[in-house]
């Protein structure tokens, strides 16, 4: 349902997950209206960074040479990773989206920010209550860093048209999967998060209850966009 919320800036961070190159450069991994995300993502850091809300980035990177790679890892014919890998140009974060010199970069090689790094750590010496998370892909490392952000007891703001995946329907479908589940979170719009990090109330919707939003392929574009 929808509730009136508003988020004290000086308790929010913005985190920034996985903006790399190949999702608009790499045939296999092209995520779905990924320039939109990229101009959506550049609004929110805009609004963060004008209202002093520390901003973090995540990279999926793997160097399988320097690493153990996680079990049943897919690996091209030469040895290399089959996508984030650490010598592949395309792993670089998209410039226009990237961290300013004070943005700290976390490197992971799994689906969680939080995965393997010190995100946690940061997040509680910042003092943050609220975590505004964008980026892709939205039913992978987004889906991961959302559940580990509830489960370490961070209230998540999810902006889903800040997020994207290879398919609408991939992404709006993780959207609701994650919506019905985001316990002392919220799920906003990028006009809705702007207006946010900037101290002001919107109408944002918050789970009640448990699984409300059931949906069919039918309904399920609808029901995103309701949220």
């Amino acid at each position: 349902m929808r509730t009136a919320l508003t988020i004290e800036p000086g308790k929010a961070a913005a985190l920034f997950v996985d903006l790399q190159e190949e999702h608009r450069k790499d045939r296999r991994y092209l995520v779905e209206g990924f320039d939109a995300v990229i101009g959506n993502v550049q609004r929110l850091q805009r609004a963060a960074r004008t209202a002093g809300i520390p901003v973090l980035h995540s990279a999926y990177v793997v160097d399988l040479a320097a690493q153990r790679a996680r079990p049943f890892h897919p690996v091209m014919a030469d040895g290399t990773s089959a996508f984030s890998d650490a010598n592949d140009p395309m792993s670089e974060i998209c410039a226009e989206v990237g961290p300013t010199d004070r943005e700290p970069v976390l490197v992971k090689s799994d689906a969680s920010a939080f995965a393997g790094g010190d995100l946690a750590g940061r997040l509680a010496a910042l003092g943050t209550e609220w975590l505004f998370v964008a980026g892709v892909w939205t039913e992978a490392c987004i889906a991961q860093t959302v559940k580990d952000a509830v489960d370490l007891g961070f209230r998540v703001a999810l902006v889903k048209d800040s997020c994207g995946s290879g398919s609408a329907a991939m992404h709006q479908t993780a959207i609701l999967n994650l919506a019905n589940r985001l316990y002392g979170g919220a799920v906003v719009d990028t006009e809705g998060a702007c207006r946010l990090m900037a101290g002001g109330t919107v109408e944002a919707w918050r789970v009640q209850g448990s699984v409300p939003l059931r949906f069919t392929y039918d309904t399920a574009a609808r029901l995103y966009l309701d949220l």
